[in-house]
Parts: C-alpha cells; sequence; structure tokens
C-alpha cells in the first residue's frame, strides 16, 4: 500500500525529485565554540579507560568537504592505555562537527586530517573516569 501512496505522489510533475531525506540544501555551519569541551566530554564515553591517554595532540575545527557538505573538522591524535596496561601507537582520528556540536569521530581520517596543524591538548592526558 505504502509503495502505491509513494509511486502516486511521485507522479506527473517531471521537474519535482522525491526524497525520504527531505534533500535540504546544506545549511551555513557556524564554528564549534565549545568544542574542546564536547571532546573531552565524548573521549571519556569512547575510551575504555579513559585515565592515561599519551601523546594528546588537537587541531583547531576547519572547514572541509565531507560527502558534498561543507562540515567543520577537528583532527586527534592520542595513545590510549589499553588494559594490560600498554600503549599502541598514536591514533589519529577525525572529529565531525554538524550545527556546532560534535557530531561523530571517523576513525579513518584519510585526507581529513592531512596538513592539519596540531598542538598538545593536555586536558585529554588529564581526564579522570
Amino acid at each position: 500500500m505504502l509503495p502505491i501512496a509513494l509511486a502516486a505522489c511521485a507522479g506527473g510533475d517531471e521537474g519535482r525529485s522525491f526524497s525520504l531525506l527531505g534533500d535540504k540544501p546544506d545549511t551555513p555551519q557556524s564554528f564549534p565554540g565549545n568544542y574542546r569541551a564536547e571532546l573531552l566530554a565524548f573521549m571519556k564515553t569512547y575510551l575504555n579507560n579513559p585515565v592515561g591517554v599519551r601523546d594528546a595532540a588537537m587541531a583547531e575545527p576547519v572547514m572541509r568537504d565531507v560527502n558534498g557538505k561543507m562540515r567543520y573538522i577537528s583532527c586527534l591524535r592520542y595513545s590510549a592505555r589499553e588494559s594490560d596496561g600498554s600503549y599502541r601507537e598514536p591514533r589519529e582520528r577525525a572529529v565531525l562537527f554538524v550545527n556546532s556540536r560534535l557530531d561523530r569521530m571517523i576513525e579513518k581520517s584519510g585526507d581529513l586530517c592531512a596538513g592539519a596543524a596540531l598542538t598538545p591538548f593536555p586536558d585529554l592526558e588529564k581526564m579522570t573516569r
């Protein structure tokens, strides 16, 4: 029944398009002013053990093209403590902000973090449980 109703709505006007997601035009993004505090709160839940992070560095958010939409991206590098007390090589992640809020962490940052100017992020190293 639903496909018939959708077909009826989509038919007729050839210049009109239909999308379940709305196909809204990209809205201008504002700078995520509270990005450090949001990232720290996120990392407390993201890491299995937020205590003992080493080599933390972060770049200020910059506008990058993400799947055809301009978004603020901040790059983050850190070494988290493993359950056995050892440390892996530093990991680099891209942090995506939408509408000035932290949206998600992208594990394979690839070109999103190319050329990012990372600076020390000691607050990440001082996290507690």
